[in-house]
């Protein structure tokens, strides 16, 4: 595993294996992303409705970026196995391969600037994203915001955990 740190982050490149998740869809923009949050409960409780536990914290990922005008992002859970899903809720395995990855403690509202440190660093290290052109921006293989605090138990919101995990090329 490859580490730097920075005064502000430590960034890292680790292997990663598949991951089977449900999780729902959603076209936003930077302001509405916590209405897509709010959905988490309704893929945990589709979850909890078929007997599964999650196998993880749940997470975003970011499909396709276009930060001036919408984002289509899904609310997702990670699973054991793949299952089949149903209505809204929809099943996937995000993709092995090298991540860049990093862990931020503080408000959600600072990861617009936790973000731009970690691709500033990935570039820095001469390395390229799984990541694409499209019609409606950026397409990304797999760009993750998992959180690692369960609201519930840590509701201020300047000590939650967030683990980035963006996928390389290749």
């Amino acid at each position: 595993m490859e580490q730097t740190r920075t005064p502000e982050s430590v960034f890292a490149v680790v292997e990663e294996g598949p991951q089977p998740y449900v999780a729902v869809t959603g076209e936003v923009t930077m302001e509405t992303i916590p209405a897509l949050a709010d959905r988490f409960g309704e893929v945990e409780g589709w979850l909890a409705g078929q007997g599964v536990e999650p196998a993880g914290p749940p997470f975003f990922r970011y499909r396709v970026i276009d930060m001036d005008r919408r984002l289509v992002m899904e609310a997702g859970v990670p699973t054991a196995d793949v299952l089949d899903g149903e209505g809204e809720v929809r099943p996937g395995v995000l993709p092995a391969g090298r991540y860049v990855t990093t862990t931020y403690v503080g408000h959600p509202a600072d990861l617009v600037r936790v973000t731009g440190e970690l691709l500033a660093w990935t570039a820095a290290q001469g390395l390229a994203f799984d990541v694409r052109p499209g019609e409606d921006g950026e397409v990304w293989g797999s760009r993750l915001e998992w959180m690692e605090t369960d609201p519930a138990v840590e509701p201020d919101m300047s000590r939650w955990q967030t683990r980035l995990a963006f996928r390389l090329d290749g």
